[in-house]
């Protein structure tokens, strides 16, 4: 089992920046960041193969926003810049053992989960 912890969240204004956490209990080798607006599907935003720092990013948060890992602490983090009211959403990380496979932007791939943290974009 993985337990995956997210912190960082809360309220900026357009154009602001914010870091989310995610302490794990356990690295498994693909580690991302999905997200979930009101009424939207939960859709996959930055993915970190912990293994070698491959990475990969939705198109809408290409350029602004950066996933990294702290491999001893076992913690995830995403940095957000330049956000706006858009990129607000639960934003949720997430686990699983494989990074070639499945697409990395399927939700129901993911094995593990955190209790999500909110993040709120005012214009």
């Amino acid at each position: 089992q993985v337990q995956l912890v997210e912190s960082g969240g809360g309220s900026v204004q357009a154009g602001g920046s914010l870091r989310l956490s995610c302490e794990a209990s356990k690295w498994t080798l693909c580690m991302g960041w999905f997200r979930q607006g009101p009424g939207k599907e939960r859709e996959g935003v930055a993915f970190l193969n912990t293994a070698d720092d491959s990475t990969d990013y939705a198109d809408s948060v290409k350029g602004r926003f950066t996933i990294s890992q702290h491999n001893t602490q076992k913690t995830l983090y995403l940095h957000m810049n330049n956000l706006k009211p858009e990129d607000s959403a639960i934003y949720y990380c997430a686990a699983r053992w494989t990074w070639y496979g499945a697409s990395r932007l399927l939700a129901q791939t993911y094995t593990y989960w955190g209790q999500g943290t909110q993040v709120t974009v005012s214009s």
